[in-house]
């Protein structure tokens, strides 16, 4: 089920005509089941109709795998390619003991 399109908006007043001041990011420390880091980006935020200022989080990217995954103001969008597992080569490292010293 897609998500619905999440515009900003004053808590305050309701207006939806936002300026966003300053922004910085946020990375999760973890990877989603599907190996995608999470990358919030926060931001100071001020109502221009009734000057009220808070913080909040501006979008949201999912970085990772073959695609990238864009959620923010204008719904969620993936960009790159499709979510294919790709088959990785098993490294093998073959030790003799007898090489050892």
């Amino acid at each position: 089920m897609p998500r619905k399109k999440k515009e900003l908006k004053c808590p305050r007043c309701g207006s939806r005509n936002i300026e966003v001041i300053k922004t910085w990011q946020l990375v999760a420390p973890l990877p989603d089941k599907r190996g995608r880091i999470t990358i919030t980006v926060m931001g100071s935020l001020q109502c221009k109709d009734c000057g009220y200022k808070w913080r909040g989080v501006v979008s949201k990217l999912k970085v990772g795998g073959t695609s990238i995954e864009v959620e923010g103001t204008k719904g969620k969008k993936v960009l790159g390619g499709e979510e294919e597992q790709e088959e990785r080569r098993v490294k093998e490292i073959v030790i003799d003991i007898d090489d050892l010293d």
